[in-house]
């Protein structure tokens, strides 16, 4: 009997081996078959690192993000590098007297929703911006336009008040001139928001989880072709640690430069995911310059003075700067635009960094080291002024200490005071300034927004003001923007720039470019004509 029980129980226990081997089988069968499928649809997905949620999509505000909204939506022409190019118009001519733009429309467009784009919905889309007039005044074609009327199905035309040449550039911009389907409208309008995100892009928001994720889905509709990712996920993190960990885990794999201008990771992260082999980055051409922006207008302060602006000019380790502070991440800035920004190339004055040369320029200005003295004087006063900077940027307060140290040297003292960003934009509004960082608009609004800013109250008028050739650089922006001559505008551009340059107004830093941490295998990395926006669409897995 027990020789029989002990046979049972063997037999028993080799079907239970034989089951348990095919149950691990099938389990590594079946794992295998999901990982496969998982790892095609990785394959085909981007998930990317952003400090802050996508926030409202309303095209027509502005809350939400522009990366995220640049998916979505999209405008009736395109700034590239090479001009103004068709987008949803196909075509288009201009008045003689340049006030009436007339736009034949693609008609193989439809919204996200079904919905057809014809001339109908761009006059919907641009009465509703121009219905909400004072909340997009700082673009200027929003004073300009008078009318948008539909002359057939797919043909529409805009009617300006005056000639405005940046019209078409600012019909390019990512928002708000871009287009959201008429049935997302609440009452007509979208200034008190809108009960859908439906746009003409190549892709769709499909799911937004606030202060987590926004998923978006490829438009299999689009009508240049469905793209090659099929799924991009924007999952909001902090930035630094816990987007590299993220990046290492696999948890993301994409991360560049956001809207507000910061990367999510720092160089020495950066150039270990490179370093590992997984990881390319790829950086665009300059997007921005990052500055000094001085008070030519403060009476009661030596800044008024050119020369004191010049010395202060000559006296910035622009290289060192940007080798030690952003490690080369930003490169060095000699003028105002750099010379990709459309008529920005021209010749100016060269000025290098010089202590010398500073010197000597505050001495022939009559501001004298008196008695051993640390500070030079003129008439009584001291040469002292402030510096403002941003209290959150630790690249603006490090900067900001850098240049004190060298104002030093030449006999400046340079006080230093961090304070929120809305605080200095205040104070840049006010003119309750000396000095202060700040950045020019960058790709695609420049040069023209920078430089109609040079005249507003609210930017730079207490920069500019203060010039002795005030009057006709005032003149000569008023007439570049109605100019309808090319060769008119690069003239008058050319004259605009030297004259702020010869002023020493806006001292340049550093240029900012887009930054790109993504797979080694990602395909079809470029940049538009913008620093806020990423041709996802382009991109494909090798």
């Amino acid at each position: 009997m027990l020789g029989k029980k002990n046979k049972l129980v063997a037999l028993v226990l080799f079907v239970l081996s034989i089951l348990v081997a095919c149950s691990a089988t099938s389990e590594e069968s079946s794992t295998g078959k999901e990982e496969d499928t998982d790892s095609t649809n990785k394959a085909n997905e981007l998930v990317y690192a952003t400090a802050k949620d996508i926030n409202d999509m309303n095209p027509h505000l502005y809350a939400g993000s522009m990366p995220a909204q640049g998916m979505v939506y999209e405008s009736l022409v395109e700034n590239t590098e090479d001009g103004i190019k068709p987008l949803l118009a196909e075509s288009w001519e201009i008045s003689e007297g340049g006030k009436v733009y007339t736009f034949h429309l693609r008609e193989d467009v439809k919204f996200h929703d079904g919905e057809p784009f014809n001339a109908e919905a761009v006059k919907q889309n641009i009465d509703a911006v121009q219905n909400n007039a004072e909340k997009h005044s700082w673009i200027k074609l929003s004073t300009k336009i008078e009318s948008c009327n539909v002359v057939d199905e797919y043909t529409v035309e805009f009617v300006l008040s005056e000639a405005y040449y940046p019209a078409l550039v600012e019909l390019s911009m990512t928002r708000p001139y871009v287009f959201i389907s008429p049935k997302n409208f609440i009452n007509g309008e979208t200034k008190e928001g809108v009960n859908g995100y439906n746009g003409t892009g190549p892709y769709i928001l499909t799911e937004h989880k606030t202060d987590e994720y926004a998923t978006f889905e490829a438009n299999e509709n689009y009508r240049g072709g469905s793209p090659e990712i099929k799924k991009i996920t924007s999952k909001v993190l902090p930035a630094g640690g816990t987007t590299f960990l993220a990046l290492q885990k696999g948890e993301i794999n994409f991360v560049f430069t956001d809207d507000r201008g910061a990367d999510s990771l720092d160089v020495e992260s950066m150039n270990q995911l490179v370093d590992s082999g997984d990881y390319q980055l790829v950086r665009s051409e300059p997007m921005n310059t990052k500055m000094i922006v001085a008070n030519s207008s403060r009476s009661d302060n030596p800044i008024n003075e050119t020369a004191v602006r010049e010395a202060i000019w000559y006296s910035i380790d622009r290289e060192t700067i940007s080798k030690d502070i952003f490690n080369n991440t930003e490169i060095v800035a000699k003028t105002l635009f750099s010379s990709n920004v459309n008529y920005a190339d021209v010749d100016l004055k060269k000025r290098e960094y010089d202590l010398v040369k500073a010197k000597d320029i505050l001495e022939e200005a009559g501001w004298k080291i008196e008695d051993g003295a640390k500070v030079r004087t003129k008439n009584g006063n001291n040469l002292a002024m402030e510096l403002y900077y941003d209290s959150n940027s630790s690249s603006q307060k490090t900067q900001a200490e850098f240049i004190q140290h060298s104002l030093k040297e030449i006999g400046i003292q340079l006080d230093i005071i961090g304070e929120e960003s809305t605080s200095i934009a205040n104070r840049r509004s006010t003119g309750d300034y000396d000095l202060l960082f700040n950045q020019t608009w960058g790709l695609a609004y420049d040069p023209q927004s920078t430089i109609s800013a040079f005249v507003s109250e609210a930017s730079y008028l207490h920069t500019t003001s203060g010039i002795a050739q005030s009057d006709e650089l005032y003149k000569k922006i008023d007439e570049v923007m109605v100019s309808t001559d090319e060769e008119t505008r690069k003239s008058l551009y050319a004259d605009i720039l030297t004259i702020v340059h010869d002023e020493a107004v806006f001292i340049p830093i550093s240029n900012g470019s887009v930054t790109v941490v993504a797979p080694k295998n990602l395909k079809g990395i470029s940049f538009k004509q913008t620093q806020f926006e990423l041709p996802f669409e382009l991109m494909n897995f090798e």
